[in-house]
């Protein structure tokens, strides 16, 4: 794999569409009948895993349902346009019968559903159970940094680069674009790019050597919060309004994060004291590691979805 992503000239700290595309039709060419076979053994196990129950219960919280009038089958599925999501979506309900009629909505997605859908994304809320969270767009989301670079050795700052569309991120990079402990700047596309706080993207690999990284929602959720929280600098964010197959809402500020108010009039007074306090920033860090560890397991992602799909299954009625 190293010598492909040399070969390639593929950044490591990134996931590669190509092989992902490649998984993808992999996954859509091989018969039906292979992970039919398969599910009832996986699902077998995935039951047997206690650990997973408070994850499934969270993802899906739907009790019996009607089959939304929107519910497509599986062969009715396959005609979607082949792009991220439906790969994604692919790989876990081609273990199921192709009968099974199931409703999604793909995309940022900042509105409950009026019937049970898959979703990548919704907002948090205690009446969200028609918001059945799938791990979706995984190969924009879903990265993580093994990073060596100690706490101390960083700068002084915070970090943040991203497109700036929308109201929030705009007032918040016009304001902070210049200051003297922040390197904050838009990367857009397309727009008046003739602008100040327009500023060169930043990778991965560059953004690390900073103490501080902030995550800040765009149309949903903050893209770059997983890989942020597995560094070993110090996330910074206002309390999450939405969440993915990450569970941004059960992040507990202050512990797993630092809060900022949402006009974030406190950012100066809070980068200022987690310099002062390094030990506390370290455990804070502490915290947000091992919180992605428990998506880094692979396996146990896989049975998860599995468990997602099969209680919606279940739980729908023709």
């Amino acid at each position: 794999m190293l010598q492909l992503s040399k070969f390639f000239r593929i950044d490591p700290s990134k996931n590669v569409k190509l092989f992902f595309y490649i998984k993808g039709v992999a996954t859509l060419l091989t018969p039906k009948i292979f992970f039919t076979l398969q599910r009832e053994k996986l699902l077998q196990e995935a039951y047997k895993d206690t650990t997973l129950q408070k994850r499934l219960e969270y993802y899906n919280k739907t009790k019996k349902f009607q089959t939304p009038p929107e519910a497509k089958n599986y062969n009715q599925f396959l005609k979607e346009k082949k792009k991220t999501y439906f790969f994604d979506l692919l790989e876990v309900v081609k273990y199921f019968p192709s009968s099974f009629k199931f409703w999604y909505v793909f995309g940022d997605v900042t509105e409950i559903p009026p019937h049970p859908a898959f979703v990548k994304s919704r907002p948090i809320s205690d009446n969200n159970e028609n918001s059945v969270v799938l791990k979706l767009n995984k190969i924009r989301h879903f990265i993580f940094v093994n990073d060596t670079i100690p706490f101390e050795e960083k700068k002084d700052q915070i970090v943040w680069r991203g497109k700036c569309y929308t109201q929030h991120r705009q007032k918040f990079v016009q304001q902070f674009y210049n200051h003297p402990m922040c390197n904050i700047g838009q990367t857009n596309t397309k727009g008046d790019l003739n602008v100040p706080w327009q500023k060169e993207k930043l990778s991965l690999k560059a953004q690390l050597q900073y103490k501080f990284l902030l995550a800040i929602e765009g149309n949903d959720v903050a893209s770059n919060l997983k890989w942020a929280m597995s560094s070993s600098s110090l996330v910074f964010m206002t309390k999450p309004k939405y969440e993915t197959w990450f569970m941004e809402g059960t992040l507990q500020p202050n512990y797993h994060y630092v809060e900022l108010k949402d006009d974030y009039s406190d950012l100066q007074e809070k980068l200022e004291y987690y310099l002062q306090h390094p030990k506390e920033a370290k455990k804070i860090i502490h915290n947000a590691n091992s919180y992605t560890k428990q998506f880094q397991d692979l396996k146990k992602e896989k049975l998860l979805a599995l468990l997602v799909v099969d209680k919606y299954y279940k739980n729908s009625l023709t």
